[in-house]
């Protein structure tokens, strides 16, 4: 059903957050220029893009499209047709403003059901088909009728809230429209759920054959790698593990009273973070033999691990960053770089919830709230040696002389878990190792003869 000021209301006032669970505030209400770091369309639609076997139609003006597309490097290993990275769009135009967008839609969809034969349909609405008024739900029931084809609509108009609240009316359409829909031949007694793990650059990959080897089966993902059929039965898991992302804590929260799946949340970044989410997945199942099972693989692991780490702990040693991320990576980032002997000086939270910007206080003493102007100073203040951000903090890096790693969901290279940990020293010393970022900020020939 179309999203209303209720349901809005509702996943704002999360009981399950800690923050509302002590009475202290709601999470953060929509408000004038809070879609600037991004919409809740895009955040619903980078929620679920993951699922490469269905297709994702965007009922919207092309450049909703154009905004939001391959923004993440998420990878899967399906080995059909991989429809992540092709962008449907129904391209409504001012004569469907007027007119209404409904044909289109139909036009659209019947399109890709006849040409594409996908195992479903998911088709967003967006702000100006929201706002038109368009009757997607029926519309939407009509032709699964039709074409025996399963069609989710997720209502998700930009101008609703921010990108984290797009990824709460993501879930709500998957456990409205998909969860408990089909049952499993088995019900695996260790089988899990990883909710909010999109699979950026291939981190999921890093840790799940630990998980396997252990015992554990994951059932389904929200959505990283994901399949329509595993979120279908997801119901039969016997834990769902939030992976950072606790804007999906609602979608938890009421499986747990659907299904009494009880839930936990972790980080797979760096080495301590890595271990404690292992042992807090094992935990939940109460089993000595595989909570023993558990500790024999962390020790593997992290031996395997430290060997490693020598090389690079030389080059990082004193060495200290400042970290310009958003989300849980203000702190989970932080974690990881400590793990390899760097200090965190400061990070940001600008874009953090209020329970991150909790757990980022115990890994880190000073928090930016304004990083565009704290950071360069901060740089002066405390020596720092490396800035990790986004693509637009390079130019800050350039002018202060400081090496730079780009953190961003855009990276290519996983950070994730164990030989995550790798990847990230590796980069870092690469970095800092990297003279360009001495010898760009220095004078060039011709001004040095002016002096």
């Amino acid at each position: 059903m179309m999203v209303n000021k209720k349901q809005i209301k509702e996943l704002l006032n999360e009981s399950a957050c800690s923050h509302n669970s002590e009475k202290k505030s709601s999470c953060d209400k929509p408000k004038p220029g809070a879609t600037s770091g991004g919409c809740a369309f895009e955040g619903a639609q980078i929620s679920l893009f993951p699922y490469a076997d269905v297709i994702h139609l965007v009922h919207a003006p092309a450049t909703c499209q154009g905004a939001s597309w391959e923004t993440r490097a998420t990878k899967t290993s399906f080995s059909g047709i991989d429809n992540t990275p092709l962008g449907y769009c129904t391209d409504v135009s001012t004569n469907d403003i007027i007119f209404g967008g409904s044909q289109k839609l139909e036009d659209s969809i019947s399109y890709i059901v006849k040409n594409k034969r996908p195992k479903a349909i998911f088709v967003y609405e967006t702000c100006v088909t929201a706002m038109i008024g368009d009757d997607m739900d029926s519309l939407a029931k009509r032709l699964q009728e039709k074409y025996k084809t399963i069609i989710i609509v997720i209502h998700s108009p930009g101008f609703v809230g921010s990108k984290n609240l797009g990824s709460r009316l993501g879930g709500e359409a998957v456990l409205d429209q998909l969860i408990g829909t089909k049952e499993p031949k088995e019900i695996h007694p260790y089988g899990i759920n990883l909710i909010g793990e999109y699979n950026v650059t291939g981190d999921m990959w890093q840790y799940s054959p630990i998980l396997e080897k252990i015992g554990i089966k994951i059932i389904s993902t929200l959505a990283g790698d994901g399949r329509l059929e595993r979120i279908q039965q997801a119901h039969r898991a016997k834990l769902n593990v939030i992976v950072c992302a606790k804007s999906l804590i609602t979608l938890c929260r009421k499986m747990e009273e659907k299904y009494g799946i009880p839930h936990v949340s972790v980080s797979f970044y760096g080495k301590r973070d890595t271990s404690n989410a292992i042992r807090t997945i094992v935990n939940a199942f109460n089993d000595k033999e595989l909570s023993a099972k558990a500790e024999i693989i962390i020790k593997e692991e992290e031996e395997k691990l430290e060997s490693k780490l020598v090389p690079f702990r030389k080059i990082l040693e004193n060495k200290k960053a400042i970290l310009n991320t958003g989300g849980n990576k203000s702190w989970s980032i932080a974690s990881a770089l400590q793990d390899i002997g760097i200090e965190v000086v400061a990070t940001s939270v600008r874009k953090a919830t209020l329970e991150d910007i909790e757990i980022a206080k115990k890994y880190v003493p000073i928090l930016m709230k304004v990083p565009a102007n704290e950071q360069a100073k901060l740089i002066d203040e405390h020596g720092v040696d490396i800035l990790l951000a986004g693509g637009r903090s390079l130019y800050t890096a350039i002018k202060k002389r400081v090496a730079f790693v780009d953190v961003n969901q855009e990276k290519k290279i996983s950070y994730g878990a164990y030989n995550g940990l790798v990847n990230l020293a590796s980069d870092v010393c690469n970095s800092v190792n990297n003279p360009v970022f001495k010898v760009v900020g220095t004078k060039a020939p011709w001004e040095k003869d002016n002096d």
